[in-house]
């Protein structure tokens, strides 16, 4: 994809945004699908049927069918970060530790994030930078049935080894993420 394409694909979801401005936004950035499916795809899919408009935001926009079948619409990351100013801000944001390592604008934004709690953040797998890790706490996500199923199916579609879907998905997530998940944490008491 070139500029003009991810110019017109951001341009596209910002229209489709605010002709649904009662729908729940979820952002996911991440480096490719299969990271996504693997991690966090029953959590996406559960939330995506919960009425969540889920998208999903990579570095690598190829092999993206499994996160068609979770239900998510997919943008390049360049896309989005090439926009100066954000109109649209989703809800909750999930994010994968490589890109808060290797990319210094997905890390100072959901730094920002997280400093003044303005979304929640959710955070999957291994190793966190520094700073973050006394920002988040552990929560555990159960797959719905058909999030188990639909996750197994996107898996197959990815070149992933097959190998038995978990019946929970492990996050790391701000104050905000686990008071939407019913659980009461004073998270300052750590910083």
């Amino acid at each position: 994809m070139n500029v003009a394409q991810d110019a017109g694909l951001v341009t596209n979801w910002w229209t489709y945004a605010h002709q649904h401005p009662l729908r729940y936004r979820l952002a996911v950035l991440a480096t490719n699908a299969r990271e996504v499916v693997e991690h966090a795809g029953g959590w996406l899919f559960d939330r995506s049927m919960a009425g969540w408009d889920v998208n999903v935001v990579l570095t690598d926009v190829t092999g993206l069918a499994p996160l068609h079948i979770l239900g998510a619409t997919v943008l390049e990351l360049e896309g989005p970060l090439a926009v100066p100013v954000h109109h649209t801000w989703p809800d909750a944001l999930a994010v994968a530790p490589d890109l808060l390592l290797s990319d210094s604008r997905v890390r100072d934004g959901v730094l920002n994030c997280l400093e003044n709690d303005l979304i929640e953040v959710v955070v999957w797998g291994d190793p966190l930078p520094t700073e973050f890790e006394c920002r988040v706490e552990g929560m555990d996500h159960r797959l719905s049935a058909a999030a188990h199923a639909f996750k197994a199916r996107a898996l197959a579609a990815t070149d992933a080894t097959p190998r038995p879907v978990p019946l929970t998905e492990g996050f790391r997530c701000n104050a905000r993420s686990l008071a939407a998940a019913g659980r009461e944490v004073n998270l300052s008491r750590r910083r």
